[in-house]
């Protein structure tokens, strides 16, 4: 199996996020009602407690940002959905389909993730996470994210309990250090 996303591109997540290259032949798109049947497939394969599609339906028609990465076949193998407030991004839900786990997907869309918040003129991340899911805090703690505080009993879990969250935030900076008002590179210090 090959890595989807170059292992070099891996070493440094930027200061300020900037939209990754896509690997050859892979799309982004912004998820419609035509995409919910895949998505919620994914993601009953992916957690204990998914999401239904009634929820995905629900965010799309709120206007929320969905976003879909397909390979180069055309099928859907990561989503994620955001929700501006204010001046923060919240990530909602960020999955990749289980059997493409482990190949940099998860990197490539939580980059993509970051660089569509920059883009709309929002520098700070929230997230939620569950502590056990280590890979995922490993990720988000490479990318920059911080541990700001923990929702008691937040996510239901088996056997009729509940699991805390680990709230996350990560902010960058509007502008690079020495970038002008149009957006050229002026001086040093560019991430």
């Amino acid at each position: 199996m090959s890595a989807a996303y170059p292992l070099e591109e891996r070493a440094v997540w930027p200061a300020v996020p900037a939209m990754p290259p896509l690997p050859q032949g892979f799309a982004l798109g912004r998820m419609s009602a035509l995409d919910l049947e895949a998505v919620a497939g994914i993601e009953a394969r992916a957690y204990s407690h998914p999401w239904t599609r009634g929820n995905f339906e629900n965010s799309v028609k709120a206007g929320h940002l969905g976003l879909t990465l397909r390979d180069p076949a055309g099928t859907l193998v990561a989503y994620a959905v955001l929700m501006p407030v204010v001046d923060e991004m919240h990530l909602l839900n960020i999955t990749v389909d289980p059997p493409r786990q482990r190949q940099g997907l998860g990197r490539l869309m939580l980059s993509i993730v970051l660089a569509t918040s920059h883009a709309h003129r929002i520098h700070t991340m929230l997230l939620e996470v569950r502590p056990s899911n280590t890979g995922a805090i490993a990720l988000y703690q490479a990318a920059g994210f911080a541990e700001i505080g923990r929702r008691k009993g937040y996510y239901p879990a088996l056997g009729r309990t509940r699991e805390d969250a680990l709230v996350l935030r990560r902010s960058w900076p509007d502008d690079v250090a020495g970038e002008g008002k149009d957006g050229k590179e002026g001086g040093e210090g560019r991430a």
